[in-house]
């Protein structure tokens, strides 16, 4: 799937993501979790939590994979990459009109408002950042 793990999209506290493909073509990331973070209750309860998320402005949980000590999270691939990317540009400037950061900060309040109160549990994200703002 991803190609000998060739195609790096970033890290973060629980692993690395990588972009793979799966047999039907569709673009897929996947998180592949650290050893000391997988241990299988909190690998399967994170799935069964993030696999009953859906709203339009969460990514999607595809699928996950776990043999042995390995665990994997495969999730819809976002091709604009994250919000971090366009903020903080190598120019120092933002390269996002005004209109298209009202729109996100919209959808990004109506994603944490879904956690919150709709998605028939409480969800509280105690790390939302730019980094983890996909577009």
């Amino acid at each position: 799937m991803t190609k000998g793990f060739k195609d790096k999209l970033g890290e973060g506290g629980y692993g690395s993501v990588y972009k793979g493909k799966l047999q039907s073509g569709c673009l897929v990331a996947i998180k592949m979790l650290d050893k000391s973070k997988a241990n299988g209750q909190d690998f399967i309860s994170e799935v069964a939590t993030i696999g009953r998320i859906h709203h339009m402005n969460v990514v999607q949980l595809i699928g996950f994979c776990a043999k042995g000590p390995k665990r994997a999270l495969i999730y819809e691939f976002m091709p604009n990459g994250s919000l971090d990317k366009y903020i903080f540009s190598i120019e120092g400037r933002i390269p996002l009109s005004i209109e298209k950061i009202y729109e996100i900060s919209l959808a990004v309040a109506c994603e944490i408002e879904y956690l919150h109160r709709g998605c028939g549990m409480q969800i509280l994200h105690f790390n939302i950042k730019p980094h983890n703002i996909l577009l």
